[in-house]
């Protein structure tokens, strides 16, 4: 039986690395994107090339439409989901709290929260053995500022983040009994072009000095963690996280 894995957010960073990990791992990975069909099709075709099978799904995963519509995509093919990542993740120009509006606010917690909650939602649907499913595993990739607060940059996404481990906790003990298990991931600083989003690309570098390993990680260590928490070798854990932040 084909395993289906859904990555969200998958053209990139830490989402193109699970991805291309997950096909090298025997998946067949499904690499959700929102808007760079060229960078999408640039991981199948990676993945492809190594011998692996993947298929990209255009999706916004903010809008309920769109999630319903990137799960009936996977529905048509050839295979059972199996696995699911919720990679997607958005922030916006560093700023202090009292700068913030409700727009900005209400972008990243629609994203971050909402889409990881529909996501969620529709994968129960599958492989809940109550549904009929024959179970599965979700990893959520929250971060380290869900711990830290992100103060004077991104306390609005250090807040979505923890809503997310807050939802992992729940979710993952209301399926536990259905085949399903619910983990989370929390990177610390990570060289991905997310930070180029909030106005600072070199912010890495500069704060890799807080970080007691002294460097910044690389998305491939984070997909290492999220793919064995997905693995038969994590089958006794749900309802946990692993944080993958060189000891912040």
């Amino acid at each position: 039986m084909n395993k289906i894995l859904l990555v969200t957010g998958a053209s990139r960073g830490i989402g193109a690395a699970t991805a291309i990990l997950a096909a090298q791992r025997g998946y067949r990975v499904a690499v959700n994107y929102r808007e760079n069909a060229t960078a999408a099709k640039a991981v199948v075709e990676q993945i492809q090339q190594a011998g692996g099978q993947a298929f990209a799904v255009q999706a916004d995963v903010s809008r309920e439409g769109d999630v319903q519509r990137l799960f009936a995509h996977i529905d048509a093919e050839e295979g059972t989901l199996a696995a699911l990542v919720n990679n997607v993740g958005t922030l916006e120009t560093q700023m202090r709290v009292e700068d913030m509006t409700a727009e900005r606010i209400n972008r990243i917690l629609t994203t971050n929260v909402t889409g990881t909650m529909l996501c969620t939602r529709e994968a129960i649907k599958r492989m809940s053995t109550k549904h009929g499913g024959t179970g599965g595993a979700i990893v959520n990739v929250s971060s380290v500022a869900a711990l830290t607060g992100s103060p004077g940059e991104y306390v609005d996404y250090a807040a979505s983040k923890g809503a997310i481990d807050t939802f992992t906790l729940g979710v993952a003990r209301e399926v536990a009994t259905e085949g399903i298990r619910v983990n989370g991931v929390r990177p610390g600083f990570i060289y991905t072009d997310i930070h180029a989003q909030g106005g600072e690309p070199n912010r890495v570098d500069r704060v890799k000095v807080g970080v007691p390993m002294q460097r910044g990680g690389q998305p491939e260590e984070v997909a290492n963690a999220i793919l064995w928490l997905l693995s038969d070798e994590a089958s006794y854990a749900t309802a946990t996280f692993i944080d993958v932040a060189g000891g912040r």
